[in-house]
Order: structure tokens, then C-alpha cells, then sequence
């Protein structure tokens, strides 16, 4: 295993970042960071994954991921974070979100999950991150609060037309590989 860090795990209660860390550095490298300042500092190119606190003391888990995303780094940020979503998650550039308490087995499936998102090309991360958000929502949402919610219908109708060139692209192929092979966001389309 390389020493660059694959995954960087951020979050204030250390005690919960070195656990995080723990369970996933026997697959890959990891590094941790216990505030925002530190996270920007130890973010590089080798960070596939980042998993963000929303909640602590100085920058913000919020704040962090903008400035990730502003830095143009490519990687996967999951939110894990005793947060409940709201429609504020809308506008946010992470790609899924986990609330606490986390199960081992569900960072595991998350971080590979995410990860293997990687390999799609730029409008499939987006469909799989909206769609996330959408479920987030519908579940911490009454009925009546999303159809009253414009950005929501906003989101929904993205979904939609996501979700409809993906089925395009994928109704013709007859493999996975030919699948994640339509996907792959080569440098040369970017």
C-alpha cells in the first residue's frame, strides 16, 4: 500500500476519527484530521474518499467541503455527521451522507460504494449524489414539505432527466464492463 493517503477521515471527536481510521486502514491507506484546518491541510490528489463532520469548532464541515470542492480536488465526500438532513443539503457538493451512530459494516459499504463512483463519468457522480439527497430528504420530510419546496421540485426534475439518460446509455450495453466502460471519466473528455 502507498503512503498517500486514499481516505481522509475528519471529524472533532478524535476518539471517532482514530475508530473510522481503524476500520478502514487494513484496505487502504488512511489519515485523519480532528478540525477543518487540519483536513485542508492533509487533502491531496491521492484522496479518493473524504468522510466530513458538518459540526466543528472553527471551519465547519460545511465550509470544508466548499472549499474542497473550490480547490477542484476530484474525490468523493461523504457527510458523517449527527446532523438530520435538511433542504439545505440541497446546494451542497458532497456526494452521500451518513447520520450518526455508523455501523462499521455501513462505512465500509459507503466508502466503497462512493469509490467505485469514481470511475463513472461526471453526470453519473452527479445522479447518484442528487439521488441520494432526494432519498435523504424524503425521509426526514413529510410529503407536503417537499411538494411545497421548490428547490426539492428542482432537484426531483434533475433526478428525472438523470435518471432518464442513464437509462439511454446503459439500455444498449450487455456487461458490466461495457457498462463502467461507458463511464469512465477519461482525462481526454475533461
Amino acid at each position: 500500500m502507498s503512503d498517500e493517503p486514499e481516505v481522509l477521515v475528519v471529524d472533532d471527536e478524535s476518539r471517532l476519527a482514530d475508530l473510522f481510521a481503524a476500520w478502514l486502514g487494513a484496505d487502504r491507506p488512511v489519515a485523519t484530521a480532528y478540525d477543518g484546518e487540519e483536513a485542508l491541510e492533509k487533502m491531496a490528489d491521492s484522496v479518493e474518499v473524504v468522510l466530513l463532520d458538518r459540526r466543528m469548532p472553527g471551519l465547519s464541515g460545511d465550509e470544508v467541503l466548499q472549499q474542497i470542492r473550490d480547490d477542484g480536488y476530484d474525490c468523493r465526500v461523504v457527510m458523517v455527521t449527527a446532523v438530520d438532513p435538511d433542504f439545505d443539503i440541497i446546494e451542497m457538493g458532497f456526494d452521500d451522507y451518513l447520520v450518526k451512530p455508523v455501523s462499521k459494516d455501513e462505512l465500509l459499504e459507503m466508502v466503497q460504494e462512493v469509490s467505485t463512483r469514481s470511475e463513472y463519468k461526471t453526470d453519473i457522480q452527479e445522479y447518484y449524489a442528487l439521488v441520494s439527497k432526494k432519498a435523504l430528504l424524503e425521509s426526514e420530510k413529510a410529503d407536503r414539505e417537499l411538494a411545497d419546496h421548490e428547490e426539492y421540485q428542482e432537484l426531483s426534475s434533475r433526478v428525472d432527466t438523470l435518471r432518464e439518460q442513464v437509462d439511454e446509455t446503459i439500455s444498449g450495453m450487455s456487461t458490466h464492463d461495457d457498462f463502467v466502460g461507458a463511464f469512465q471519466d477519461l482525462q481526454t473528455e475533461n
